[in-house]
């Protein structure tokens, strides 16, 4: 673990942080970049500051951040004195590297990447420092402040096309990043990687709001233009912030929790050896650990998205695989829909929690909510094609008369933008074209088992009165259980419904034996964000 975090000790443990933040973002439907995107971002964050957190110390933020489409032009005109000479727009990609401040330490980690790159068949360009200025961020902060640089790497001959090309910076940073790791030259300082992409670059830190663009001039050049602007605004409810969980994230910015994470963690780890990919192929093998210790819920989202996406799904495709909506049992749901989630719930465990997630990958854009709509999310459109979301309206000051629409997402769908097609895909549209694309319900069929086909089996000799009673005593059963939560399931099929609170000792405490099973306890979501 690198300094930025504690270790484990008494009774903190790093997998227990949660966040809940402000988070938004600003397209243009046709996919016209300007400055004024980058700048409507940047207000769109310092707009969302009184959902993010501050220290003791005024100037120290839990994080905040940006990701941008890469700006081509303003990279070329700052590469060229340097005498980095870009190839064309998506036959190179940038890396935003966060290195340790200590110098042997950075050399080291900069080889590594530089031989990676070499080794993965891609031609290394060059470095460029970016430019940052500290005065403006806290004395705790700059005790762990990074040194940012960015590496060019052009689309080597092994990559047929951009999205071979794109795969392929997957793979090297995920190669560096677990070597780095396993090295131990960089755990007392920060080395992080936000981005490293041909599409999208991220400027973000352990910073506030209206610090984002003060640190980062870059953001201030009017050459500086994008597409989109996906902004986030941290506050870290139980954890510690560091600039490697600022969000964005390479693919994702998040409000909210996903409380089955330690089960995701584990069933993604579980079936790395069943795992194939015609895309990936032998590169597959080098994405492990595909999630690292020590991170935060929603960067092990990010992690878990890259590769369903590395492997072939779209975008929509991947994050309805990870938050599904409310499928089962749903009357009201088409039946083509309701066979594609419940074929791909035998893939994918649902990352599931509340949670308002906006994604991108550069070339769409969108959001989509969990299936009980815990989180708020809201969106406008103007006449001028640009598409406003954010944890709440009101971020930017945009006249009644200019708006077309105004609304909000609402549990478990979906809100996409496809600058390419330049067109906003609506929630049914884009589900009933994926769910249609495959016969699921058939597949469904040709391999499910269902309980209720098979043949009945020999009724089971119920046991004598003495030797049920002997049973239930060692096994840890009361009168209240078989009153109050045996009886209505056997008589329902259902069960039972009680109080919120329980007033008992939990098991690990009370005097009295207990079951196995009340040794164990679900968790579930406590922490939430004010209306």
């Amino acid at each position: 673990m690198s300094r930025w975090r504690p270790e484990r000790q008494g009774l903190y443990d790093p997998r227990n942080e949660h966040d809940a933040c402000g988070v938004g973002f600003i397209a243009h439907i046709k996919g016209r970049a300007s400055h004024a995107v980058v700048r409507q971002g940047l207000k769109i964050l310092e707009n969302l500051s009184h959902r993010g957190a501050v220290g003791a110390d005024p100037l120290a933020g839990d994080g905040a951040g940006i990701l941008l489409q890469i700006p081509d032009a303003f990279l070329r005109e700052v590469c060229a004195p340097r005498g980095i000479e870009l190839p064309p727009r998506g036959e190179y990609g940038v890396g935003m590297i966060f290195l340790p401040r200590d110098p042997t330490s950075r050399a080291s980690c900069e080889a590594l990447i530089e031989q990676t790159v070499a080794d993965e068949g891609q031609r290394l360009l060059g470095w460029r420092d970016v430019p940052t200025s500290n005065i403006c961020i806290g004395e705790s902060v700059k005790a762990v402040e990074p040194v940012v640089r960015q590496v060019f790497i052009a689309r080597g001959d092994r990559c047929r096309d951009a999205a071979t090309f794109e795969r392929k910076l997957f793979v090297i940073r995920k190669v560096v990043e677990n070597a780095v790791r396993g090295s131990g030259w960089a755990q007392s300082e920060c080395f992080y990687v936000p981005s490293l992409s041909s599409r999208t670059l991220v400027y973000k830190g352990m910073l506030l709001a209206n610090q984002v663009d003060a640190y980062y001039p870059d953001l201030k050049d009017e050459r500086m233009v994008s597409a989109l602007a996906l902004v986030h605004q941290r506050f870290s409810t139980n954890t510690f912030p560091s600039w490697d969980l600022a969000h964005p994230f390479r693919m994702i910015a998040h409000n909210g929790e996903i409380n089955t994470l330690r089960g995701n963690i584990n069933w993604m780890a579980a079936r790395r050896h069943s795992m194939s990919s015609e895309l990936l192929g032998e590169d597959l093998e080098k994405l492990w650990p595909l999630i690292a210790e020590g991170q935060s819920d929603s960067a092990c989202f990010d992690n878990a998205l890259e590769l369903l996406v590395a492997g072939g799904y779209s975008l929509a495709h991947a994050m309805m695989l990870l938050i599904p909506e409310a499928w089962y049992g749903n009357p009201l749901m088409q039946e083509k829909r309701r066979a594609f989630y419940e074929y791909h719930a035998a893939l994918m465990e649902p990352w599931d929690g509340p949670a308002a997630m906006a994604f991108t990958d550069g070339r769409q854009i969108g959001a989509t909510l969990d299936r009980n709509g815990l989180r708020p999310a809201r969106y406008l459109i103007t006449d001028d094609d640009m598409v406003v979301m954010a944890s709440e309206m009101g971020v930017l000051d945009i006249p009644e008369s200019r708006i077309v629409k105004k609304w909000r997402l609402q549990p478990g769908k979906m809100f996409l933008i496809d600058m390419e097609q330049g067109r906003i895909i609506d929630d049914a549209e884009l589900k009933d074209a994926l769910s249609g694309a495959h016969p699921y319900q058939q597949w469904l069929d040709q391999t499910q088992v269902l309980l209720s086909s098979l043949p009945p089996s020999k009724t089971a000799a119920p046991l004598a009165a003495e030797a049920l009673l002997d049973r239930q005593q060692a096994f840890g059963y009361t009168q209240e259980d078989l009153r109050l939560l045996m009886a209505p399931m056997a008589a329902t099929g259902q069960e039972a419904v009680g109080s919120m609170g329980a007033d008992n000792p939990i098991a690990v405490l009370s005097n009295k034996p207990k079951p196995l099973f009340n040794y164990f306890k679900q968790n579930f979501a406590q922490v939430t964000n004010p209306p």
